[in-house]
């Protein structure tokens, strides 16, 4: 018999003047809680909660089987081919392949298996059977001539519901229906070399620990358990309905009280009707299950098996090497996407489309700093990105484990901010923007979005930052003419046209750029310059330099901008497009105001 059941109640309570919570009205009465529902043996030594994951469990797919019955179309013998195929090259060593005494599809599809070499030597093959002799008879019938080591899979449902409602047999019966079938896989199977077994007590986690405890010892006694030739006790959340810190007490138990547990693999098979199968199967193993079933992203009945992919990714994401590969994410999702005939959510854990994307200001801004320290913090150890440790905020692993860019993992909206926006740029115009012209910039932006509720690319924020700084000006008030340094005299003559008139000046040293902002002042036009930055250009319809200088006015700092084919004439151009603003407006002919940003210069200097 199991331990006494004992249970503390949370010793804080959700009621107060700050919760105006009212009752829902519905009738939550009907559903008693999992403690009314089943005995949970809670031992004084009870050890999960203060272990450890330090390793990988046995990973077991069952997409092809029990995520097959869950499809509104089962896949077809290519689709189901194409399913195993890529989990044999993801590297599962054991799969479970299908329901060969419940359809024909099942059935050819294992003896594909059989005549072909689809199956690598080292990759178990698992078929599944209810405890019936001409079923177990036709399971076994399609295993014939398989090479491979094969796992029959025996299964039973145990819990009351099913024993009294579904089965009409009481504790008793059901266990002599279970040895007996129990004893026609030995006849059938028992002589073959390559065969090990496996029972599921169905719906074991609402069945009664004593009697899943004398079943599954009944069984392994029959079975002749042993360290030579183990038997699986899979013991499946059949329908979900605890938290997990239940289902992990129930395995425990398991795990201390069977017997001959030297000879038995303890899997457990968690579904999701709570939403809480990932953390049913994590707490699991801590309570020394060894082996998980579920399928690759969740598919199955009725809001899915556990997610062993996601499973994998997590221990990866502490560290721990997740024993199959997810190097090409987007490759093994297009697949189950097109064998299950299902979309995979764009917020679905680590394969999602937009699981690495920020659209909020805040993180974007987290993350591109992030960026920024791993790239300095690789050059400053000479080891390649993909070597030094990960500590990007938001991101909890690099997407470029699983193959993924970091072209998608900021995206500008208007939740965003002028991280985001100068992210893009930089990433995609290769644009390092000042900081200050980023909270700029990201008003006008802003403005868009709230205008449009779009989405804004790369494109899209240089088409803004353009219109904003570089407008087109056909009739400009200054124009540079040219700007020649001539170094054996140490001076640098400009000329520039201002409304209409060209002047012509001849300053010492050979800063352009310095001799330029001298010639405009003494013609009535002061360009004050606080700063300059200038970015050469990385894209493929846009190239060149962009200069970005910021400029005193009366009213405070402004930015001005320009591009060029050469850096110094995109900075000389920035500085013409600050003497368009700061000089005395005047109406052009076609009625515009003064203020080119980009222009055709004559340099004559080191660019």
């Amino acid at each position: 018999m199991p331990a006494p059941t004992t249970t503390t109640t949370a010793t804080t309570t959700a009621t107060g003047a700050w919760n105006r919570q009212r009752p829902s009205g519905m009738p939550s009465h009907r559903y008693a809680d999992a403690y009314s529902r089943v005995d949970v043996p809670l031992g004084a030594d009870r050890r999960w909660p203060s272990r450890r994951l330090t390793q990988a469990p046995l990973w077991v797919p069952v997409d092809l089987r029990d995520g097959n019955q869950a499809l509104a179309e089962p896949m077809d013998p290519e689709r189901k081919r194409r399913f195993f195929e890529l989990m044999v090259r993801m590297g599962y060593a054991e799969i479970e392949v299908g329901y060969p005494s419940a359809s024909q599809t099942d059935y050819d599809f294992v003896r594909l298996i059989a005549d072909t070499g689809i199956a690598p030597d080292d990759v178990t093959i698992v078929v599944f059977t209810p405890a019936r002799r001409d079923l177990i008879e036709r399971t076994v019938e399609s295993i014939r001539g398989i090479r491979n080591e094969v796992v029959i899979h025996m299964y039973t449902a145990t819990a009351p519901i099913w024993r009294d409602t579904v089965l009409g047999k009481n504790r008793d019966e059901l266990r002599e229906l279970i040895l007996a079938g129990g004893r026609d896989v030995l006849e059938f199977a028992g002589h073959l070399p390559n065969v090990r077994f496996e029972f599921s007590p169905e719906v074991f986690n609402l069945t009664e620990p004593d009697y899943v405890i004398e079943i599954c010892d009944a069984i392994t006694e029959l079975w002749n358990a042993g360290p030579e030739r183990p038997v699986i006790l899979n013991l499946p959340a059949t329908v979900e309905i605890a938290t997990p810190n239940v289902y992990a007490d129930q395995i425990e138990y398991m795990h201390t009280h069977l017997a001959r547990r030297d000879g038995v693999i303890l899997s457990v098979h968690p579904h999701n009707d709570r939403g809480t199968g990932i953390a049913c199967a994590e707490l699991a193993v801590l309570a020394g299950a060894q082996r998980v079933e579920g399928c690759i992203f969740g598919n199955g009945e009725r809001t899915g098996n556990v997610d062993i992919a996601t499973l994998a990714l997590n221990l990866h994401a502490q560290g721990i090497d997740p024993m199959i590969d997810f190097s090409d994410i987007d490759e093994i999702r297009r697949t189950v996407e097109y064998c299950n005939r299902i979309e995979v959510h764009p917020r679905h854990p680590y394969v999602g489309d937009l699981v690495h994307t920020a659209f909020s200001g805040t993180h974007q801004d987290a993350i591109k700093k992030g960026f920024a320290e791993h790239r300095a913090r690789a050059a400053g150890e000479g080891l390649d990105e993909g070597e030094i440790a990960w500590r990007v905020p938001y991101l909890p692993i690099d997407p470029a484990d699983l193959g993924r860019s970091y072209d998608a993992v900021i995206r500008v909206n208007s939740q965003s901010g002028k991280g985001g926006i100068a992210y893009l740029l930089q990433t995609e115009y290769g644009v390092d923007l000042p900081r200050r012209l980023q909270i700029d910039l990201s008003r006008h932006v802003q403005q868009h979005t709230d205008t449009t509720g779009d989405e804004v690319t790369a494109a899209d924020i240089w088409a803004i930052f353009t219109s904003v700084y570089l407008p087109e000006d056909s009739d400009p008030k200054v124009r540079l003419i040219s700007a020649r340094a001539d170094e054996a005299a140490s001076n640098t003559a400009v000329t520039v046209l201002v409304d209409g008139v060209e002047h012509h000046s001849v300053h010492g040293g050979t800063d352009a750029v310095e001799a330029l902002v001298v010639a405009l002042d003494t013609l009535g036009i002061a360009v004050e310059i606080l700063s300059i930055q200038q970015s050469e250009i990385r894209s493929g319809a846009v190239t060149g330099f962009l200069a970005v200088l910021e400029y005193r006015t009366p009213e405070g700092s402004a930015w001005a901008a320009g591009r060029a084919p050469f850096s110094l004439s995109a900075t000389l151009a920035a500085v013409v497009s600050a003497a368009n603003v700061a000089a005395p407006a005047r109406e052009s002919r076609d009625g515009s105001r003064g203020g080119a940003r980009e222009a055709a210069l004559a340099v004559d200097a080191t660019s």
